[in-house]
């Protein structure tokens, strides 16, 4: 058979991730050292696991309510309440769901109809591009830049807004830059989607992960609850990445229609990770400090050393990673991040991955150990030292 017939032609036109694809090499190799995958190095907490574990022992593990457990929903409000004083009615407007990938699924295919421009702030995460295409909508890139710490700006919003502008998609902390998003740099965005129909996917699963100052959520802002969706999870900030829940906060009219989504694709979010997630939204505020304070050491060191190396970093103010601009070698982000890999067995992620805007630097991840880090900096100043020659 022909499955070149029968398969969907969106389909067979997306792209594979990039990230993935440099993981793979990784793997097939010895000796390598990995900072390509943003996944915390940190044992999810003890009490989580605990949790989790006397659920098996206890309980009969069946399905939960679409949304989800009432009690995680509650849990989930409680936090958003005391984190950024925003007000979500746990029964009504808050969906439990398989990580914040399956929350920015749902979001775009419940919002999105064909021909429907949806901007995309870049460099970002690999998959809201794609998800758009599936739903037949446009994706339309809002490249940022380096001398603005890769924030939005008022004026590169306006440029990009037309009259089929349906969605922003607005991710801070941001991966890959680590950039982030003050209350003043949103205030600024506000400004300009007030008065329109445009809604915003705010994807916030790094807000925990954020140095110097309190994360600030867009939904925060006067007008602006009634027009967000607000994703987040507990992959990042609890070390849970297998545990796959996350968590999407709307106005009841939307969530009202995006669980139907939920429901016939899900039907429910895994019951043990539900009850491991109460525990880590009610108990485990010193944990997450304290992979923060560690990331924070991390963080410093290698915008510190990849500076003193010759690669221009821009200190991150979010997230576990930086986002090293590699032009003065002459390469390309994939042909940097190919040879290096050849040469001396270290993987990270071309920039360009991450959108068009992304090329000229590559992602390097620091959840890792300050050891493994340190001597893959060695590594790379080894490179770049033979580039030279």
């Amino acid at each position: 058979m022909n499955y070149d017939t029968i398969l969907s032609d969106r389909v067979l036109n997306m792209k594979p991730s990039g990230i993935r694809k440099f993981f793979d090499l990784a793997a097939q190799m010895q000796d390598v050292i990995s900072l390509g995958v943003g996944e915390p190095d940190f044992q999810t907490p003890w009490s989580i696991r605990k949790t989790a574990i006397n659920v098996l022992e206890r309980k009969r593990i069946v399905y939960t309510a679409n949304s989800g457990l009432i009690e995680l929903r509650s849990s989930i409000s409680s936090y958003l309440k005391r984190k950024n004083n925003l007000e979500y009615d746990g029964e009504h407007e808050i969906i439990v769901t398989v990580g914040g990938s399956e929350a920015i699924d749902i979001a775009i295919r419940g919002l999105v109809n064909p021909g429907d421009e949806v901007l995309i702030v870049e460099p970002s995460f690999v998959c809201y591009a794609p998800i758009v295409e599936l739903t037949c909508g446009v994706p339309v890139p809002i490249p940022t830049k380096q001398e603005n710490k890769f924030k939005l700006t008022a004026q590169e919003l306006r440029e990009k807004i037309t009259d089929k502008t349906k969605l922003l998609i607005l991710p801070y902390p941001n991966n890959p830059t680590g950039g982030i998003m003050t209350r003043e740099d949103l205030e600024a965005i506000a400004d300009v989607l007030r008065g329109t129909d445009i809604m915003v996917l705010s994807d916030e699963i790094y807000s925990e992960l954020t140095y110097g100052g309190k994360h600030c959520s867009i939904a925060e802002l006067d007008g602006m609850r009634e027009r967000t969706l607000l994703v987040n999870g507990f992959s990042k900030a609890f070390a849970m990445t297998g545990w796959r829940l996350g968590y999407l906060c709307a106005p009841e009219p939307v969530v009202r229609q995006l669980v139907k989504i939920h429901q016939y694709a899900i039907m429910s979010s895994p019951t043990v990770s539900q009850y491991a997630a109460i525990e880590a939204l009610e108990h485990c505020d010193e944990e997450v400090q304290h992979m923060v304070k560690e990331y924070n050491v991390r963080r410093r060191y290698l915008v510190e050393a990849f500076n003193r190396i010759g690669l221009t970093c821009f200190e991150p103010e979010g997230a576990f990673y930086v986002f090293p601009c590699i032009k003065s070698t002459g390469l390309t982000s994939e042909e940097f991040c190919e040879r290096l890999l050849e040469t001396e067995n270290v993987a990270v992620v071309p920039g360009n991955a991450f959108g068009e805007s992304g090329e000229g630097f590559v992602r390097v991840s620091y959840a890792y150990s300050l050891k493994h880090l340190m001597e893959a900096v060695s590594r790379i100043e080894k490179f770049l030292q033979g580039l030279k020659q």
